[in-house]
């Protein structure tokens, strides 16, 4: 009897989980089915480039049916699981709630924006974690300028003109950066908005941006940003959201018609309906082997785990990025594979971070390899290059490059694209060649 590995996710950890497992495991004796609720991987760390224009959307997914061979993809979501009876239930696209049974569980589910009670913040700002919420973004901004280059009054352009980002994280620093350079760009084209110009505002609750990195560096970008024109807020938070404007707890009020919410990520709410041990971060509990504690058969990586960081002596989790659970990916397969007796033996995740890239368009970035701290055009080329060489297939790089290449020559497109995707009824087309209004051809 073949044994049945079942993956749930299909992000970083869970795409490199199920490649590994393919060469790892005989054909004969095991079978991987992997639940997503794509059919494809989103290289978030290109995610502003989509944002901005800089890449085309799909050129920073990856499809999972091209990079697999001997995988079963199951589109769905996942609801629960029981893992007494070793069985996940996944809501399948029709509606219907499958009991997918498994030998063992990878759990791989990711994370989502982390979101505070704060008031008019869900109904107001937008989120910057998916490729839905990075075009909206882009079109909002169009929009933005679309509607105040209408606008005879320059102090009521002001607010369509102005964009507030909240969290200096990497997403929201490379984002803010990008979204900002994109529209330097664009407002050539809307005289009016020329003239009143464009206002960007960082908002970061913690005494400095991107904490993650060292001081240096970090002030090296705050320079670059505020050498832009950006304003970069630092202690201090986000009191309201209105339509119309933010108010923040220093007590300035600043108009606005866009917030970009880019202040951390939780692990996927389903994860604590899986009936696994959490941690206080609500992510769940693991052995430095990758293994769900008092699961012998439940194994977890990614944004959804505490998986030990070797770096800081197994006393504290891995912090959520794509590096690390790239390689949780294909350690708990080698893992897996150990168990099932594929040969060799479970082994420790030891992986330690490498370096840092936050790219800042421009030509500007900040790096870290090793001990050695890059700024500048030399940290932003370094960048590109990770990124490049990280992106799974050759066929995906070419894409990156030609349009990394075509951008340097030709520009971006400032096109709002806001209705892609979504049909609308034969019996309410837009106007503009195809309206209601426009009378219907003879046969």
């Amino acid at each position: 009897m073949a044994w049945h590995v079942v993956i749930a996710g299909g992000g970083f950890g869970g795409l490199y989980a199920a490649r590994t497992l393919e060469k790892a495991l005989p054909p004969q004796s095991a079978r991987v089915t992997l639940v997503n609720d794509v059919n494809f991987m989103l290289y978030t760390p290109l995610l502003p480039g989509a944002a901005a224009g800089t890449l085309e959307p799909r050129h920073v997914v990856v499809p999972l049916r091209e990079q697999l061979r001997r995988t079963d993809l199951r589109l769905g979501t996942v609801v629960g699981a029981r893992p007494d009876e070793r069985t996940l239930q996944v809501r399948q696209p029709e509606g219907g709630v499958e009991d997918l049974r498994y030998d063992h569980l990878i759990v791989a589910l990711g994370s989502i924006t982390r979101v505070f009670p704060i008031p008019g913040l869900a109904e107001h700002a937008i989120g910057f974690k998916s490729l839905p919420e990075a075009i909206a973004l882009r079109n909002r901004l169009l929009r933005s300028f679309e509607i105040a280059e209408a606008m005879e009054d320059a102090r009521e352009r002001e607010a369509y003109l102005t964009f507030v980002f909240v969290g200096a994280g990497y997403a929201g620093v490379e984002g803010l950066a990008e979204l900002q350079d994109f529209a330097s760009d664009a407002i050539e084209l809307y005289p009016r908005c020329r003239v009143t110009g464009t206002r960007f505002v960082l908002v970061e609750a913690r005494d400095r941006i991107m904490g993650e990195i060292p001081g240096s560096l970090a002030a090296f970008a705050t320079r670059e940003l505020r050498g832009r024109g950006i304003e970069v807020r630092t202690n201090t938070t986000l009191e309201e959201v209105r339509e119309d404007a933010v108010l923040l707890s220093t007590g300035e009020r600043i108009p606005t018609r866009t917030v970009a919410w880019t202040a951390g990520v939780k692990p996927h709410p389903v994860v604590a309906k899986l009936g696994l041990p959490l941690a206080d971060s609500g992510r769940i509990r693991v052995d430095s082997y990758l293994r769900v504690e008092g699961r012998e058969d439940v194994w977890a990586i990614g944004d959804a785990a505490a998986v030990p960081d070797a770096a800081r002596r197994f006393q504290a989790p891995t912090p959520p990025t794509a590096q690390h659970a790239m390689r949780q990916g294909r350690r708990v397969a080698r893992n897996v594979a150990a168990v099932l007796g594929a040969g060799g033996r479970p082994r420790r995740f030891t992986y330690k971070t490498l370096g840092v890239f936050v790219d800042m368009g421009r030509g500007q970035a900040v790096a870290q390899t090793l001990w050695i701290r890059w700024r500048g055009p030399a940290a932003w080329w370094l960048a590109r290059t990770y990124h490049l060489l990280l992106m799974p297939s050759m066929r995906r790089r070419a894409r990156l490059v030609a349009d990394w290449t075509i951008g340097l020559f030709f520009g971006r497109d400032a096109s709002e694209l806001g209705m892609l995707g979504q049909a609308t009824s034969l019996h309410g087309q837009s106007a503009g060649g195809t309206g209601e209004d426009e009378p219907a051809r003879a046969a």
